[in-house]
């Protein structure tokens, strides 16, 4: 997976920039003044325009610093759509990153102007994932980044407090393509929660489920639509990134934090079917980005980790079955960032079929190889262990033999170390000298016998 240079990441950053001020000085171009509000002891800001009766309040945004500057220098910023879209052609065109069909970019487009993502409306699903390319750095696979959906969350009790509201959405979307229909829920088919064009391009408006699991839609005021109540949504909602959708002049959206997505999707994933589309999916998706964070935002991942382990033994048990489900590579990366053994994934195993045993003498090791879930795992021990513990007499021949000869306790002291002591190198299991005493111990407890001597 090629990394862009740091001037990809740096012009992301400058569009980032450019089209939040945009969609904010867009949001809010006619004449008025903004006023804030203290709501349950939190500052909220609004934008009010007109008089009398016709004075209306818009939501702005909850006080941080970076609204304060927007509101300071409120209709200051140049118009620079020209080149934003500069800005946008450079990262597809120079660097690859991915932008979406055009049909979807469009709606995306419509939908932000509209104000779903000012009313704190978060872009989740594939085409969120589409963003952590740019925002991250990174050239995800092709085939993880297709998608015919556009899926939108809120929480239900924001899209109340926020007390503002979209046009009609069905009137926003046609304005897009004629074709779009409201299409009937079907556990009420007098309510909407999702939107469907002729082409096959689908719209979904979702909200987290609330106290036990229900299948009847939720109504949102703020986005003027329902939506279908899902489980762990919240997490996955929680404290969204602002992210541009590299489409025309770039559009200005809020997604998931990348490691809340890898992190649900890990849970979602086994609640799947096997042999889904869906859940494979889930599961390339999630190996991609633990493999990314855990180099490159392994604070953030850790954090995610632990606040999902500790929501009980629900979230426990399908965090742990989908690490089990994902690449070798992104489970052990993932287990070393958040501190944790290998044995606590359920299934996972170190097994051997009598591999062959090969001397690395510019590494001074011994290797052969096991498997854990279908992963191939590199077995290492090291000259100066064979020496010191397996009578190998510091003779390469002697100690492939050695190994040959000890192979059951080598073979049952790599699995004890692989399994439950801390990972040290990803995909590899390393015995050294100062780690046999203790490991064969173990093999003693565990009933391995030594070998027969002159065998």
């Amino acid at each position: 997976m090629a990394v862009p240079p740091l001037v990809a990441q740096t012009t992301y950053a400058e569009l980032l920039e450019r089209c939040a001020n945009a969609a904010f000085d867009e949001a809010f171009g006619e004449e008025g003044a903004f006023v804030a509000k203290i709501i349950k002891g939190r500052r909220y800001w609004y934008f009010q325009a007109g008089a009398g009766a016709a004075r209306r309040q818009r939501y702005a945004g909850a006080e941080t610093p970076e609204l304060l500057e927007r509101i300071a220098h409120h209709r200051q910023a140049r118009n620079d759509e020209r080149e934003r879209r500069a800005l946008v052609s450079t990262l597809v065109r120079s660097f690859n990153l991915p932008r979406p069909i055009p049909e979807i970019g469009d709606v995306i487009a419509a939908l932000a102007k509209a104000g779903i993502f000012r009313l704190r409306g978060v872009l989740v699903g594939t085409v969120a994932y589409q963003t952590y390319s740019a925002m991250l750095g990174v050239r995800l696979a092709a085939a993880l980044l297709e998608t015919g959906d556009v899926d939108i969350a809120q929480f239900k009790n924001v899209s109340v407090a926020v007390e503002d509201s979209i046009p009609s959405l069905l009137e926003v979307l046609r304005e897009v393509d004629k074709t779009f229909r409201a299409v009937p829920h079907v556990v009420d088919g007098r309510r909407v929660t999702s939107y469907a064009a002729k082409g096959g391009l689908r719209v979904d408006f979702l909200t987290p489920n609330e106290g036990e699991e229900t299948g009847q839609p939720q109504s949102l005021p703020a986005l003027q639509t329902d939506a279908q109540p899902l489980r762990f949504l919240d997490f996955l909602i929680h404290e969204p990134e602002p992210a541009v959708i590299l489409h025309n002049a770039g559009i200005f959206v809020h997604v998931p934090a990348p490691a809340r997505f890898a992190v649900h999707k890990l849970i979602v994933s086994h609640r799947r079917r096997e042999g889904l589309a869906k859940r494979d999916k889930d599961i390339r998706q999630a190996s991609v980005l633990l493999d990314i964070l855990a180099e490159k935002r392994p604070h953030e991942l850790k954090l995610a980790w632990e606040e999902a382990y500790r929501r009980g033994p629900a979230w426990r048990k399908l965090l742990l079955h989908g690490l089990g489900a994902v690449s070798g590579s992104a489970r052990d990366l993932t287990l070393k960032t958040i501190g944790v053994s290998r044995s606590k994934v359920p299934g996972l195993d170190l097994t051997f079929a009598n591999p062959q045993v090969r001397y690395d003498s510019s590494r001074d090791v011994a290797t052969f190889e096991g498997s854990a879930l279908g992963s191939a795992v590199s077995c290492v021990i090291s000259g100066e262990a064979l020496d010191d513990h397996f009578d190998a007499q510091r003779d390469r021949k002697k100690r492939v033999e050695s190994v040959l000869r000890n192979r059951s306790r080598i073979e049952h002291m790599a699995r004890a170390k692989y399994l439950s002591w801390p990972i040290e190198e990803p995909g590899t299991v390393q015995i050294k000298t100062m780690n046999v005493p203790k490991l064969l111990k173990v093999v003693a407890e565990e009933g391995v016998e030594p070998p027969t001597p002159g065998l």
